[in-house]
């Protein structure tokens, strides 16, 4: 039980901190840059960024 203990406030603690709009906020920028940089460093995304520009480079 010591380790409920320990674990029961942080969760609430968690929880109230998951529900004020700034910390969401804060979580959504963080959550897009990173996606962001997760979509240039996968191999297959980064295939299909580079054709994309290849194309409009044809066109413009």
């Amino acid at each position: 039980m010591p380790m409920l203990d320990f674990i029961l406030p942080a969760l609430v603690m968690i929880g109230g901190f998951w529900k004020t709009p700034v910390a969401l906020v804060v979580i959504a920028l963080g959550s897009a840059y990173l996606s962001g940089k997760a979509v240039e460093i996968i191999p297959f995304t980064r295939r299909i960024i580079e054709r994309r520009e290849a194309r409009e480079a044809e066109r413009g």
